[in-house]
């Protein structure tokens, strides 16, 4: 065995087999795809398709001077405004001390786990790099079922079967809502429910809470109103202000959880150091809000619940099983129905039924094995984001400001989405 084997081999064995994010994955074969002159409809990486809020463009404008490094937990003006966010949507009453800055809610979570030691619950189906995650920091992780006919939503039985046999054990539970990849939401009944079960096992509960604010009915609730002794909020500007690029994620602690945030803290000071200073600077109005930010975020919603709405049609008339969004800009839709049609062109995973939908149609969307699911499971999760969110916006606020927005908006203001479920209505009745 020569050096450069040897050096191959001293690869960290928690990270050697795993695949980079599905998701970026998925963008960048996409973007290829599209360079080499190929039609592609990306409906795989979940970004927002909005453009960042021109208050909070100019902001980062008036602050690209900002060049000093901030502190650790995060630019305490910026974590003033995010406490006031929170107390504000949640009802909570937390103060600036309780939040923690990062780049990205991803690299907060990574951090958690550093940090914690505990096993991580994860309910099935859920976002593709909470497991990575903890099979690169060495973590157990268990996976919780769910059922489409409760439109995979994790129940508080459920969860208390996972605890009830080592009680005392330290463990994680991610609760992330509206969900990435089904976009269906908890009631205040189930969440009430969960947060018993949670507080009988003292878990630390991380309530990824992300794409709250496009929650469709401007609904949304957070179980730390119903455990917030044990809750930590995870948020950030990449789903609800189109800032994915931007970097800024936020964790928000309750007291009790202290010295959990000052370990992270610690973390952070030896890895990443600080976010960027002029993204927090920029933040601030994001997270103060105001007229134009709620203005943004209403017309935000009426968009993608329409959109949603008539994806949902489309794939229900074209014979998939999927469950209907209530917010974010996903859906979780189950091919199985055409198992016998696949099966005779050798398709019986759902890596190979995505990969033929891309190369039959253009149409990119991601399995369902990226997200929890044993490869035969024919799902597969499609964002429904490849449209000019700018545009839409326009749209829905002058031509359709006093009229409820229908296909006659989808087709116009997203011309790409129709095409999108043209194409794969075609390909799926070719089968």
């Amino acid at each position: 065995m020569d050096i450069q084997t040897e050096h191959r081999y001293a690869i960290n064995l928690n990270v050697r087999g795993i695949q980079p994010s599905s998701t970026l994955r998925i963008n960048e074969l996409s973007n290829q795809l599209k360079a080499e002159g190929k039609e592609i409809i990306k409906l795989g990486l979940g970004q927002s398709p909005f453009p960042v809020p021109d208050r909070v463009v100019k902001a980062l404008q008036a602050h690209a001077h900002e060049k000093d490094y901030l502190p650790v937990k995060g630019l305490k003006g910026l974590r003033e405004a995010i406490a006031g966010y929170i107390n504000r949507g949640a009802k909570l009453r937390c103060t600036w001390e309780d939040v923690l800055i990062g780049p990205g809610s991803k690299e907060l979570l990574f951090i958690l786990q550093l940090a914690y030691y505990g096993d991580l619950l994860i309910p099935r189906p859920s976002w593709v790099s909470y497991a990575p995650q903890a099979r690169i920091i060495g973590r157990s992780v268990h996976w919780l079922p769910t059922h489409a006919e409760n439109n995979w939503q994790l129940t508080a039985e459920e969860l208390d079967i996972i605890c009830r046999d080592d009680p005392t054990r330290p463990r994680i539970l991610i609760l992330n809502y509206p969900s990435n990849p089904t976009g269906c939401t908890y009631t205040e009944d189930q969440l009430l429910a969960i947060a018993n079960v949670a507080r009988k096992y003292r878990l630390i509960l991380l309530s990824d809470e992300i794409y709250g604010e496009v929650h469709f009915e401007g609904k949304h609730k957070s179980i730390a109103r119903y455990y917030p002794e044990g809750t930590i909020i995870s948020t950030g500007l990449s789903k609800w202000a189109g800032a994915g690029g931007w970097r800024l994620g936020t964790f928000i602690f309750p007291p009790e959880l202290r010295p959990l945030l000052d370990a992270m803290a610690i973390i952070a000071s030896e890895t990443f150091t600080s976010t960027s200073a002029p993204i927090q600077y920029a933040a601030i109005p994001a997270f103060e809000g105001g007229e134009d930010i709620e203005d943004y975020l209403v017309q935000s919603r009426r968009v993608l619940k329409v959109i949603g709405e008539y994806v949902h049609r489309r794939l229900t008339e074209m014979g998939a099983e999927v469950q209907k969004p209530e917010g974010a800009f996903y859906l979780f839709p189950n091919f199985s129905a055409f198992r016998d049609q696949l099966d005779k062109r050798d398709i019986k995973t759902s890596q190979a039924f995505c990969q033929a939908l891309l190369e039959n149609t253009g149409v990119a969307i991601l399995p369902a094995s990226d997200f929890g699911f044993v490869p035969d499971h024919l799902g597969a999760r499609l964002a429904f984001v490849d449209f000019d969110g700018a545009q839409a916006l326009a749209l829905a606020a002058t031509e359709f400001a006093d009229a409820e927005l229908n296909d006659a908006f989808v087709q116009q203001a997203c011309p790409r989405i129709v095409l999108a479920m043209d194409k794969m209505e075609r390909w799926l009745g070719s089968l």
